[in-house]
């Protein structure tokens, strides 16, 4: 059973830096396309980046194009989300979450088209 787990969230001021960490355990990844998404209250949950984990390629969410960057590392099963510039709307729950393949849906954002979800890690900006 694949199981992601996040870590990294914390309270950050405006203008700061943060890296968040997805550990991916219970699968065979390398087919995989790795996500991360947000939701903050009352607001539907957003796409923020994504990555293939064969060959690398990724793709932004308009909202942080040029300030957040997703990495993999395949020694060690994790995804990665810097994120600089943070401003109090980047505030929400910060979730991963993986696809077997990258299929309809996933390179574009469609948080259905993602099977596996972490619990979630909490990314508070103050202004």
């Amino acid at each position: 059973q694949v199981q992601l787990r996040e870590s990294g969230g914390e309270l950050v001021q405006a203008g700061g830096s943060l890296r968040l960490s997805c550990a991916a355990s219970g699968g065979t990844f390398s087919t995989y396309i790795m996500a991360w998404f947000r939701q903050a209250p009352g607001k539907e949950r957003e796409f923020i980046a994504a990555i293939r984990w064969g060959g690398g390629s990724t793709y932004y969410g308009d909202s942080v194009k040029g300030r957040f960057t997703i990495s993999r590392s395949n020694a060690e099963d994790t995804v990665t989300l810097q994120m600089s510039s943070l401003n109090p709307d980047d505030t929400a729950v910060y979730y991963c979450a993986a696809a077997p393949l990258p299929t309809y849906g996933t390179t574009s954002g469609r948080p259905g088209s993602y099977r596996y979800w972490g619990q979630g890690t909490q990314v508070t900006v103050s202004s």
